[in-house]
Formats: C-alpha cells, structure tokens, sequence
C-alpha cells in the first residue's frame, strides 16, 4: 500500500515539477492515440455505414470479420505492422518503423474494427421505418447515410472513447513498431515496462496515475458531450 502512495505522490510531483521529459511522453502518448483514433474514424464510420445499409455478397462474412476484429491482439498487429514497414518490406521505402507514424499506423489498425462495429451497431439501430421514409421522400443512398449517421452521432461518441481507450493502453504493437527510443517513441504504457523491468515501481506507478488520468480526462470531455441535452 505504501508503494502506491508513493507511486501517487511521486506522479504529482511529476505533474508539478513539469518535468520536460514526462511532458513530451505525455503529449506523444495523446498525440499518437489522437491521432491514430482520428485516422480509425475516417475509415471505420464509412466502412460501418456501408456495413450496416449495404447488401451486398460476403456482406455477413465481413461483419463477422469486423466483430473479430474487435478483440484482435496487439501484438499480432505490431507483427504484420513491422513486416510491412521493415527495411526488405512492402512499405520499407516509407522508413517510417520506430518512429511515432509507426505508432500511429499499428493503433489505427487496432482502433479501426472497433470504430467500424460500433458505427455498425449504433446505424442499425435506428428503426428501418426512419429509413424508408427517408427513401420515400426521395433522399439519395448518400442523404440517409449521412442522415442515418446523424440520428446515431451519440452512440459514435461512444465509438471514439472506445478507440481511444483501446490504444492509449496498449503496449505490445507500440513496443515492436516504436522501440520504445527515448525522446522519439517512448509512450506512457512503454515507459511504465521500461521502469517495471528496472524494478522503479514507484516510478511505474507514477506513470500509470498519470495514464489513467489522461484517460479519464479524454472519456470526461468526451462523455460530457454526449450526455448534454438540448433545452
């Protein structure tokens, strides 16, 4: 118990001293996350809609593929995601592997299922009558989709805090991509290994307080929006 408190005490004081290298893990930790949820969304809301209003051949098999998706470890990720960006792979011109766009391309691929089945859920549950009567009065596929959307934008509220939650916690995509480089890739989940492994538990505890405080600090705004209710 005494090594908690001190673990909160010690992450305070960070806080406090603004101290510059907690500062750039903290703001590189939220920039990739950010960043990376932003990226999921711009593919996971349109490949969801698709999902949910489309008929199409195979149309099942994706969804199944998605919802599987949605639990996809992360180190299965980083391994395909460094394949792919290693010097003799498909993508090694770019030689963007342990830097933070590598961070960025593993956590959009581990934030991208989770945004698409949550856009797919929250469409689908607007009623099918809503949908029709839209159709009826003449909207294009691309008015009730966007109209459609519309009416699901709080349940997509919860799409973005559930992408975001997913990779400003994990650890194992980031640890193979980033390499965990001081000052280039170190994250707040790659840090805490890092001092856990040189048994500085007050240290790890530390960051993770402050984990866990950019956490909740992301979900508060974010659930603060989607509970308002208009006059």
């Amino acid at each position: 118990m005494d090594l908690v408190l001190d673990g909160v005490r010690q992450a305070l004081a960070l806080l406090a001293s603004g101290d510059a290298e907690i500062r750039a893990v903290l703001w590189l930790s939220l920039l990739v996350s950010s960043t990376a949820t932003f990226v999921a969304l711009l593919v996971g809301v349109p490949a969801g809609v698709v999902l949910a209003l489309g008929r199409f051949p195979g149309r099942r098999l994706l969804i199944s593929a998605v919802n599987a998706g949605m639990g996809l470890p992360p180190v299965v990720v980083g391994l395909f995601v460094s394949i792919l960006l290693w010097r003799s792979g498909p993508l090694g011109a770019l030689e963007i592997l342990y830097t933070p766009a590598a961070l960025i391309v593993a956590q959009a691929v581990i934030a991208w299922p989770i945004v698409t089945g949550i856009t797919l859920a929250a469409v689908q549950n607007v009623p099918e009558a809503f949908r029709l009567q839209l159709k009826a009065l003449g909207a294009s596929r691309t008015q009730i989709a966007w109209v459609v959307l519309r009416e699901a934008r709080l349940p997509m509220l919860a799409a973005i805090m559930a992408g975001f939650g997913a990779v400003i916690s994990e650890i194992g995509a980031s640890l193979m991509v980033g390499g965990n480089i001081k000052g280039q890739t170190r994250t707040l989940t790659t840090a805490m290994v890092l001092e856990t492994g040189k048994g500085n538990f007050d240290s790890a505890i530390a960051l993770a307080v402050l984990l866990l405080v950019l956490i909740f600090l992301v979900n508060w705004g974010l659930t603060s929006v989607q509970q308002r209710r208009t006059p």
